[in-house]
Formats: structure tokens, sequence, C-alpha cells
């Protein structure tokens, strides 16, 4: 399989003198094409470090980024732009969308932005609303929306443009327990049915139990992963031994 995310020991350090803090320290991971990866571990692990740097939002002290084997490391901000629109996928805890614009307006936007033709639009959102059952509200603006359908359409924008990798950043987060099962099961039939390649970073092991292989940080270093081969239940239940002895327990936040 082609891989789509191969990241070098990757180390991150904030501050300088005798105030340093070191969040991740040399980690290496590669993802490849149709994975559905978790990261997961205790408070303060570099989670969030870690999925800013692959996300462009941030940048390392020192290691190596290929995404879609570009260097992205190597890129100027107009060139890192356009490579995050084109490649690249997000899906926030907080929707992250824009209240002045309607359901189908803010799905659309990264399609809009990239000039794409308008015939060819309509016929994307047609697909990803109805893949997300969510056609029925397009016209309707988020304040007008539940939770549930807030993080389904964040999810459709980030999938319209068909990226190389979906970037979850703990996407059930706000949402009732209905709604985070909808969401998971989307994302893995999203996975599965598309070969869509996520990475998803939580705190909550029953949203990793979705995933087909999860890795855990612990104090800035990769501390050991666990592949799903066996039921969801299963890999639930070792997914919670791991964060038990990692010293995190489930209701843990980055």
């Amino acid at each position: 399989m082609k891989v789509v995310l191969d990241a070098k020991d990757l180390s991150k350090v904030y501050g300088s003198k005798g105030n340093v803090y070191t969040a991740l320290r040399g980690i290496s991971l590669q993802i490849k094409e149709g994975e559905f990866v978790g990261i997961m571990g205790p408070s303060g692990a570099g989670k969030s470090t870690l999925l800013n740097i692959i996300s462009t939002i941030d940048k390392p002290t020192s290691g190596s980024i290929t995404i879609n084997g570009e260097n992205i490391l190597k890129f100027n901000e107009e060139k890192l732009s356009l490579f995050r629109r084109e490649n690249l996928g997000f899906i926030f805890q907080d929707f992250n969308l824009l209240d002045t614009l309607t359901v189908k307006e803010n799905i659309l936007l990264p399609l809009a932005l990239a000039k794409i033709n308008p015939k060819k639009i309509e016929k994307k959102v047609s697909e990803v609303t109805n893949t997300l059952g969510i056609s029925d509200i397009l016209n309707k603006y988020p304040y007008e929306i539940s939770g549930g359908q807030k993080q389904r359409t964040a999810a459709a924008r980030a999938i319209i443009n068909e990226p190389k990798l979906i970037l979850a950043d703990e996407p059930t987060g706000a949402l009732d327990s209905k709604s985070s099962t909808e969401l998971l099961q989307t994302l893995s039939e999203l996975n599965e049915r598309n070969k869509a390649t996520i990475m998803m970073v939580t705190h909550d092991a029953f949203a990793a139990s979705y995933c087909k292989r999860i890795l855990f940080i612990k104090d800035g270093m990769l501390f050991t992963e666990l592949i799903k081969g066996e039921s969801r239940k299963e890999f639930f239940d070792k997914i919670i031994d791991v964060l038990a002895v990692l010293g995190g327990d489930n209701n843990d936040l980055i």
C-alpha cells in the first residue's frame, strides 16, 4: 500500500534557556493509504503537538514530514496553504462552521476556493451529503441544526475534495453518545467504502475502538501500538488496558 504520511524523528521544543519544554521526543510514524489510525495518550503526552505539526499548523524543531510524497517542511506559506487545501481534510471538536453560511455553503467552501466548476461542485455536494445523511438540511444555518448534524456537515466539508489524509481532532468531544456513535460509524464507512485515510486524535477509548490501529504516546514518545484483529468490543478492552498502564484514564483530555 502507498504511504500517505511518513514522519521521521519529530521533535518539538518550546521555550529557551532555563525555561524549556520538550513536547515531542523523536517520534516516527507511517500511515498507509486506507488506514484508520488513532492517536492516544495521557494528558500532556504530545498528541495535540503531533497533530498540529502533521496538519501544518506548527513546525517541528527537528525531523521530517512527507505527505503524499511531498516534503511539506520545504514549502513556503503560499505553497503550504495550497497543499493543505488540496490534500488535507480537517474535522475539529468545535465544528468550525461559518454561521453566516448555510450547511451547503459551508460544505462546498473548499471547492469554491479552488474555483472548481459549479456543476462539479453541485455533483460533489450531492454525493457527500447523501453519504452522510444530511441532504435534507442543506439550506439551514449551523445554529438551526443539532450537534450531530453540525459534525456531519464538518465531515462533509472535510471529505468533499477527496483529501489524501483526513485529520480528526477529538471529533466526538462535543457530541452526545448517539451523535458520537453515528459519526464514528460514518468515519468507519468512509474508511471501508471510500478507502479514506484517517488519523484521529482522541482520549476516548470508545471512539478509538473504531480505528484499525492505535498509536499510544507517553512523554512525547511512542509507547506502544495496537492493531485491530478482533471484534470492536475486544479491541476496546485492550485499549482500556493500555490506557491503565499509561497512567491515563478514559476521561483524560488532551
